[in-house]
């Protein structure tokens, strides 16, 4: 009796570890990236009207950032496809159906991906290749 249980319960363990992980994609939401389908559904003409219906968050002002007005930024600065494209209002000039997605990269992460000069953020840009 003793020794049923003990192959019934091994065999349970065997069982147990030999089955394989169920993957189920993610679609999670990610208060920090704006996706494709996100931005195709907003209908948005331009990056800038996409952001504004979808995370206005991104576009809110983030107060003086250092003790030097003259080095101070309080808007996050624009990166498209890696490199620096310019001030948050080049965001209108990037037509919505070119952009495959755009991430928010807070000032720590900004500084740490692109360098200092970032201490208002990174509207970061990828657009469809």
């Amino acid at each position: 009796m003793v020794r049923s249980r003990w192959i019934v319960a091994a065999g349970l363990v065997l069982v147990i570890c030999c089955t394989t992980a169920r993957v189920v994609p993610s679609s999670a939401y990610d208060a920090q990236t704006i996706t494709e389908q996100e931005i195709v559904a907003s209908n948005a003409i331009n990056a800038y009207e996409a952001i504004q219906r979808l995370r206005s968050n991104f576009l809110s002002y983030r107060g003086e950032t250092s003790f030097y007005l003259s080095h101070s930024k309080s808007m996050p600065t624009v990166y498209v496809d890696e490199q620096r494209y310019g001030e948050i209002t080049v965001l209108e000039n990037i037509p919505a159906q070119q952009v495959a997605s755009i991430h928010l990269y807070r000032a720590w992460e900004a500084t740490t991906k692109y360098g200092t000069g970032n201490t208002a953020g990174v509207i970061a840009v990828t657009t469809r290749r």
